[in-house]
């Protein structure tokens, strides 16, 4: 039994002496990020091409976390650390599966919802931006859409504002939200860029600055007593001899008109 005891006491002394030596250990400098980027906690980044050239793309457990355009990895690191607070790191391997479920988000192919991380941003943020993802590709919204569908009709101003603190642009779509009084307007990415992606998604900017210009804001068919914002695809459907012009919604209204219930360019009466 003595012999048990002074055996146990001995181990217990070499147990206590290897934590006080593990205590004095530091470890690598590197050792925090390579565990939270093993267990999924860090961001990864990766490059894609775009209509407006290569950006790179950021993503964590939770979703795409961060698009930016940067002129090269550097940068973007810097960038991202400086708007996002946390570190980053790039892919160790292409993640080929996303890489590929970006390339269809941004070709209009994608049909299953991606996932993205917007814990950054205010509730009101990320309200818009999940109304944003409504607006079908090949069609546009003004801002005053935003805010009349999230029940927020005055907040017209903080939509921009919100829309211009989109951490993923290109992906949510805050290129196809233009000003209200129709014309393009600004963009995160730059304005010549907003002009690019939404002619390559078949929305021409030069015909949008027109109709401002002319003060059309929507189209309306006499056949169906119908208006609808002039890129919905129910108005693309509308012959020229049956297109009705109008300025504003009280005309539609005052006319007659109801409003589309695909693109709901007036409040449900």
């Amino acid at each position: 039994m003595k012999q048990d005891k002074q055996y146990f006491f001995g181990k217990s002394r070499d147990f206590v002496a290897e934590l006080r030596r593990w205590g004095k250990t530091k470890a690598p400098t590197n050792f925090l990020s390579a565990v939270l980027r093993r267990v999924g906690l860090e961001d990864i980044y990766f490059r894609v091409d775009t209509p407006i050239g290569q950006v790179f793309v950021a993503s964590n457990s939770k979703g795409i976390s961060a698009v930016m355009r940067s002129r090269n990895a550097a940068a973007f690191e810097r960038s991202f650390r400086e708007r996002f607070g946390r570190s980053i790191h790039p892919a160790d391997e292409p993640p080929k599966k996303l890489i590929r479920d970006v390339a269809e988000q941004l070709g209009g192919l994608k049909r299953r919802k991606m996932n993205f991380d917007l814990n950054s941003l205010s509730d009101f943020e990320s309200a818009v931006l999940h109304k944003t993802l409504e607006i079908p590709r090949g069609e546009v919204r003004p801002y005053a859409w935003i805010a009349r569908e999230i029940g927020r009709p005055k907040a017209v101003r903080a939509v921009g504002t919100a829309l211009s603190r989109n951490p993923v642009p290109l992906l949510i779509p805050c290129h196809r939200v233009v000003r209200s009084d129709g014309k393009v307007g600004n963009y995160a990415l730059g304005r010549e860029a907003k002009r690019a992606v939404l002619e390559a998604e078949g929305v021409d900017p030069d015909r949008l600055e027109s109709l401002a210009e002319a003060g059309t804001r929507f189209y309306g068919s006499d056949t169906t007593q119908i208006f609808c914002y002039p890129t919905c695809h129910q108005a693309q459907r509308i012959s020229n001899e049956h297109q009705v012009l109008f300025k504003s919604e009280q005309e539609a209204l005052q006319s007659g008109y109801r409003p589309c219930k695909i693109c709901r360019p007036a409040s449900a009466s």
